[in-house]
């Protein structure tokens, strides 16, 4: 079967399987996410996530910190945070949409390289609850696609897997005082998504939508730091920006996690509106304050406990979107936000 036609029936299938035909015509209002979570922690942070009533939930990796080639120690992992109490009630109460980053896929920073990719994808999509006989559990990668509401109110979910097909990062032999160990790597072999990856995201991104909010464990905006980030592919990301303006894909924002602490960037020049990228990172854990370098920040960063918000209103001829994020308690502590956004003429 061609390829192409595969991934499209994935997307289709995952579509029906998560939502009942009104639950997909009921306008999203309030999209609650984050990432990093120790397992085994107190997860106090559920209770304030809970107080925002979000319609989604977007878990956007190192979700557990599985660190093992050991599938039945990361199985068991999984089953840790599915009975915490507090995100069980979650899963009660919205839908739940997930990525995954290296820790829950199974191995620090790693990507393609990692030998237990196949088996890790499995016990991701039986996390999900995703039916055994599903397309997506046959199709290599967890990537995925979901849109949601009636024609003008449509929101429309990328689900990024930067993890399964992704090439090994390049160590920099120069490492600045105060960033991460990563370079950038030039290769034109170098990838983040990978073909069947790619061709996916382009044919997902012309379908209709009035808001694309896109999940990317690792940020796309801010480069620099020497850590996890688009920027170490700097071919891939540039042909990430490229197909949003080729697709005039209208409406995006970036949702990413990875980092221990949050923050906002805003890219502009390159689309014809303004592109953010929201990090919500960690959920139980904090970093100790440091002055990174981000030329895109809005604002400063925010280093405890910490979840984001989305919350759209329509009411206007343009949805405006407030991006905020939110601490331990629910309580907003960073925020921007943008009438989404000037669609292409």
């Amino acid at each position: 079967m061609n390829p192409r036609l595969l991934l499209a029936q994935a997307t289709i299938a995952s579509l029906l399987l998560s939502a009942t035909p009104s639950q997909a015509e009921k306008p999203i209002t309030r999209i609650a996410f984050g990432s990093c979570l120790q397992e085994r922690r107190p997860q106090p942070i559920w209770d304030g996530v809970l107080s925002t009533t979000p319609d989604v939930f977007l878990l956007l990796g190192d979700n557990i910190y599985g660190d093992t080639r050991d599938m039945e120690k990361l199985k068991g992992k999984w089953n840790v945070l599915a009975e915490k109490p507090g995100f069980r009630k979650l899963r009660k109460s919205c839908r739940l949409l997930a990525v995954w980053d290296d820790h829950d896929y199974g191995e620090n920073d790693a990507g393609i390289e990692y030998p237990k990719k196949v088996e890790s994808q499995q016990l991701f999509l039986d996390f999900l609850g995703e039916p055994k006989d599903s397309v997506r559990r046959k199709t290599p990668g967890i990537y995925d696609a979901l849109t949601i509401g009636p024609k003008g109110k449509r929101v429309q979910f990328i689900l990024l897997d930067t993890r399964y097909f992704r090439t090994a990062l390049k160590r920099n032999p120069n490492r600045p005082k105060g960033k991460g160990p990563y370079g950038p790597n030039e290769s034109e072999k170098a990838e983040v998504l990978g073909k069947a990856q790619w061709e996916w995201l382009e044919k997902t991104l012309r379908e209709p939508a009035d808001i694309r909010v896109i999940a990317s464990s690792i940020q796309v905006v801010s480069t620099t730091h020497g850590w996890e980030t688009w920027g170490n592919f700097p071919k891939e990301r540039q042909r990430f920006l490229d197909l949003l303006n080729k697709t005039r894909s209208n409406g995006v924002i970036i949702l990413s996690g990875d980092r221990h602490a949050a923050e906002i960037s805003k890219l502009e020049g390159v689309l014809p509106y303004p592109l953010f990228d929201v990090t919500a990172s960690a959920m139980n854990q904090s970093l100790r304050p440091d002055n990174e370098v981000n030329p895109h920040r809005i604002g400063d960063r925010y280093f405890r406990e910490n979840f984001g918000l989305l919350t759209i209103d329509w009411s206007a001829s343009s949805p405006k979107v407030t991006m905020e994020i939110r601490d331990l308690v629910g309580k907003k502590v960073r925020s921007a936000d943008t009438d989404l956004l000037k669609k292409q003429k």
